[in-house]
């Protein structure tokens, strides 16, 4: 139960944080923000690495405050990007940034477990990311600008004035779009906060079932698990997130409500592989990681095109409160609980069971199939999104208010609408020149 704690722990305080900088973010230099949160965030991490093994509550406490940085770059960083490129070279730039997500994921599982194998002592694997995040200020102060909110956009004028912090919640409560994809990324959030905990851990509890491997009696335990699953989670976020955006970018031409339905598609079809990784792990260990693998590419593909579609259904003065909302309501009721769901649901199977490895590993194989039906939920939510799309991007483009009707814009191509930003109209020409 540490590690679903204090992972809990950190996702809370990410959770309360993110509205903060969300707030601060919509009125204040996102530059200037995000390297003070960056800057607090890899000393706490540093700070983290010299607690003492008997203080439980120290490191909970710099767990927490971990999610100073986090949330004050994460709410922050997409609308940079928004305000700094368009259309679908905004998407591209938004996936290379999400790269980072599983691919950061997967390098957190390799590193660590390689730095813990050589020290023999898993404090130095929180001193690797500090010098990191520090290079990473350094560049931002060097390399980045700060722009206008909204210039890149010509959009009018009106759409460029700061309203109240309530205003932008009740108008983001009544942006449809925008619900339910947050309530489809948080299933998202569920699943890959179930897997990023628990994963090795189940895989190492089949291979101890299963004869492959004796238990871990004494550590440092054996961190294969971890290493290969670190591995997968970083090439299938790549190919997930660059599949996802590819596969929306073709789509776009066909139905103005790609993005929503290749969020859906990548939940639906991910679901089935996760419950036949779970299924098949008592039988063979390479089937089962064929099969996270195939899930978890699936699931890589809703990143980049959730943020996207948050950016263009929400007006830029809102949008790193859009992002912080997105945020709270994603992790609360998905990946801050999720671990510690799985693990109660896990404890209570193996309470009711005889205590033997059979039942370690049984008892985290039920409570692990709770993720494919979180999947099947998700990607229901994504196809509500499909029906509201267009005329939330519409309003948003024109900042048209909430029950007004805009007309869509035929496209030459064919009958299908399609966003009015794809309209050429002279202040667009004007700003892309």
């Amino acid at each position: 139960m540490f590690l679903s704690s204090s992972f809990s722990v950190f996702i809370c305080s990410y959770m309360i944080l993110a509205p903060v900088f969300g707030y601060l973010g919509d009125r204040y230099n996102r530059k200037a923000i995000m390297c003070v949160g960056i800057t607090f965030w890899s000393l706490v991490t540093l700070a983290s690495s010299f607690t003492p093994r008997k203080w439980f509550w120290a490191l909970l406490v710099t767990r927490g405050l971990v999610g100073v940085g986090e949330a004050s770059y994460s709410t922050i960083a997409p609308t940079l990007i928004a305000d700094l490129f368009i259309a679908d070279r905004r998407t591209r730039m938004l996936s290379v940034f999400y790269f980072a997500i599983p691919v950061g994921s997967g390098l957190g599982y390799i590193v660590g477990s390689k730095v813990n194998d050589a020290a023999k002592d898993w404090h130095w694997s929180l001193r690797v990311t500090p010098g990191l995040g520090l290079l990473a200020v350094l560049l931002l102060l060097l390399v980045v600008r700060e722009p206008r909110r909204g210039a890149i956009e010509a959009r009018p004028q009106r759409s460029l004035v700061h309203s109240s912090w309530l205003t932008d919640i009740r108008a983001l409560v009544k942006n449809r779009s925008f619900v339910f994809s947050t309530l489809g990324f948080t299933a998202v959030a569920f699943v890959t906060g179930s897997l990023a905990l628990w994963a090795p851990a189940f895989l190492f509890r089949a291979r101890v079932y299963n004869g492959e491997s004796g238990p871990c009696v004494q550590e440092p335990c054996d961190t294969s698990d971890s290493l290969i699953f670190g591995v997968i989670t970083c090439v299938t976020g790549f190919l997930g997130v660059a599949a996802g955006v590819e596969v929306s970018r073709r789509l776009r031409t066909v139905t103005p409500r790609a993005d929503p339905l290749v969020c859906a598609a990548g939940l639906l079809l991910s679901a089935p592989f996760l419950y036949l990784s779970i299924v098949f792990a008592q039988a063979s260990t390479v089937a089962t990681y064929v099969f996270i693998f195939l899930g978890e590419t699936f699931l890589s593909m809703n990143w980049a095109i959730v943020a996207d579609i948050l950016l263009y259904v929400v007006i830029p003065t809102r949008r790193s409160t859009a992002e912080a909302l997105q945020i709270v309501v994603s992790h609360l009721l998905g990946d801050a609980g999720s671990p510690y769901l799985i693990g109660v649901v896990s404890d209570a199977i193996r309470s009711r069971s005889p205590d033997s490895f059979l039942w370690e590993f049984r008892s985290l194989q039920f409570s692990l199939l709770l993720c494919s039906f979180i999947g099947v939920v998700g990607g229901a939510f994504f196809l509500g999104t499909a029906l509201f799309i267009e005329g939330d991007r519409l309003r948003a483009q024109s900042d048209a208010p909430s029950g007004q009707s805009s007309r869509p814009v035929r496209s030459r191509r064919g009958p299908g609408a399609v966003p009015a930003s794809r309209a050429p109209h002279c202040r667009f020409l004007l700003v892309c020149r």
